[in-house]
């Protein structure tokens, strides 16, 4: 028998209590969630199927090592809280994400506003292992916990006029202490075309490595959206609105120039101030080629098909 101390177990192997929770609350709701001892027995089974083939497949879960936790929750993005990587650490926690609640809208036969519990109770919790690269070089490997935008765009079923979608942020300025320098237009808000939305890979993110979200990180519910620059997948959801014209996003209307309404990751198309053709990962030291939509070329390449990349950034 091979015995393996903690030290030597991968966190991507662990089961965490609060994922472990959300699985249950799901199941419970759901009244899959049978009583008695020989229910509990089958449960990881059962939520392995609910979660479906997905949580196996190439597309959702990389080969590359996932950047360490301290990483991922200390050195971030997030302007509201502060323009360096430290301090959305140090300021997000004033943030309250409890109650929450996420406004879905406009072109759709049923709008609706969920609570954070409603949002949680539905679908299956999925760990996807994903590449995230910032526009300015440096890159992480992030477990994601959450499932596929979609089903939640599902329950308010877009008209067939829609065609985009466009998310805006929470605004808290007694919590947020950077939006009282205006570099942005805030709230922050950011679009997808729908059809990127709707694809499998586009993520509606409740926690990661099997916790639940830090508010640095986007609590309570954010989209992570991988073959995009970071700032595409918009943190601390409020309202989704579906509409028939391209949003107005946050940092194409600071600097169109720069910031194009796609962000695919291309490293044939650079920064105006810098090249996108290589970057430094979190944790490593030397650089790594830039890969054609982050690695996700196989996967979301048709949907850009005709397409002008250099026109279209």
């Amino acid at each position: 028998m091979l015995i393996r101390r903690p030290a030597d177990i991968a966190p991507s192997e662990i089961t965490s209590p609060a994922l472990y929770k959300r699985r249950r609350d799901f199941l419970r709701a759901s009244g899959l969630l049978a009583i008695g001892g020989a229910a509990l027995l089958s449960e990881d089974a059962l939520a392995a199927k609910l979660a479906g083939v997905v949580q196996g497949a190439p597309a959702f879960r990389v080969s590359d090592t996932p950047t360490k936790f301290k990483d991922i929750t200390t050195y971030n993005n997030y302007y509201e809280f502060g323009v360096n990587k430290d301090e959305p650490a140090e300021n997000a926690g004033a943030l309250k994400t409890r109650p929450w609640t996420v406004t879905v809208d406009g072109m759709c036969a049923k709008p609706r506003t969920f609570a954070i519990e409603d949002i949680l109770k539905l679908a299956p919790i999925e760990e996807r292992i994903y590449r995230m690269r910032c526009v300015e070089g440096w890159s992480m490997v992030i477990p994601w916990d959450g499932f596929p935008l979609s089903k939640l765009l599902a329950q308010v079923e877009p008209l067939g006029s829609a065609k985009f979608v466009e998310f805006t942020t929470a605004l808290d300025r007694k919590a947020m202490n950077g939006v009282r320098y205006e570099i942005l237009d805030w709230p922050y808000r950011e679009g997808l075309r729908l059809d990127e939305a709707m694809h499998p890979l586009t993520l509606l993110t409740v926690g990661l490595y099997g916790q639940d979200l830090l508010n640095q990180n986007g609590a309570p519910v954010r989209i992570v959206v991988p073959w995009k620059y970071g700032f595409k997948s918009a943190k601390s959801i409020v309202h989704i609105r579906l509409t028939d014209t391209m949003p107005s996003t946050a940092w194409n209307k600071a600097a169109a120039n720069e910031y194009g309404f796609y962000s695919n990751v291309n490293p044939d198309v650079d920064h105006p101030r810098w090249s996108q053709a290589t970057e430094r990962r979190i944790g490593e030291f030397a650089k790594r080629k830039t890969l054609l939509f982050n690695g996700y070329a196989d996967q979301v390449g048709s949907l850009y098909a005709g397409m002008d990349l250099k026109k279209n950034f």
